[in-house]
């Protein structure tokens, strides 16, 4: 059995976007809204630094080859097309 526990969030906002709000509380279930909004910007952020640590592992990567892999590799290369 798998138990989910919520948390309360709270935040201010203008006295006029709350009284929009009230406006279309018939038309948007705005909790559920800003769970939504919430949930997106964490996986975004999550991404980025997910790419930004990929990307620091590369660069840190030590990409060298024995000596004399490239001529090799073109040897090989040019003797495939002949």
């Amino acid at each position: 059995m798998i138990v989910s526990v919520s948390k309360v969030v709270s935040f201010k906002v203008r006295k006029e976007i709350k009284e929009k709000m009230e406006l279309y509380k018939d038309k948007v279930i705005w909790s559920e809204e800003l769970r939504r909004f919430v949930e997106q910007r964490i996986a975004e952020i999550e991404a980025k630094e997910a790419v930004e640590k990929v990307m620091k592992e590369l660069k840190e990567a030590n990409w060298s080859f024995p000596r004399g892999t490239s001529t090799q590799l073109i040897r090989e290369d040019r003797d495939e097309d002949s």
